[in-house]
């Protein structure tokens, strides 16, 4: 089986710049490094099996597609839809953050 490719969206790469300047200033380069690898694991694996990620905000927010998939390790979710040729990365959301208020500025 051939993986998804991933396409983030310009706000998906705003999240995770973001994370990144928290984590170096708050932390430190290895947490920072760290949590860049967790979010590539993350899009191996839902390149691989999109499926298998929770579709909970797509019922709360009738938003059908939608799903997420947290990263190991650090408290953020990536949401995304799939396509048919790739993985549309809508955000990249710290769990404490409102999911559903961020996730219904974005269109399918």
């Amino acid at each position: 089986m051939t993986a998804y490719r991933i396409v983030r969206r310009r706000r998906a790469e705003q999240d995770v710049d973001e994370a990144l300047a928290f984590y170096l200033a708050e932390a430190n380069g290895e947490v920072a490094l760290g949590f860049i690898e967790a979010l590539e694991q993350c899009y191996r694996r839902i390149g691989e099996s999109p499926a298998a990620g929770s579709n909970r905000y797509a019922h709360e927010l009738d938003l059908p597609g939608l799903r997420s998939r947290a990263l190991k390790g650090y408290p953020y979710f990536v949401f995304y839809v799939q396509r048919p040729d790739h993985i549309d990365v809508w955000r990249v959301l710290h769990a404490a953050s409102d999911i559903p208020t961020w996730i219904s500025d974005e269109e399918l």
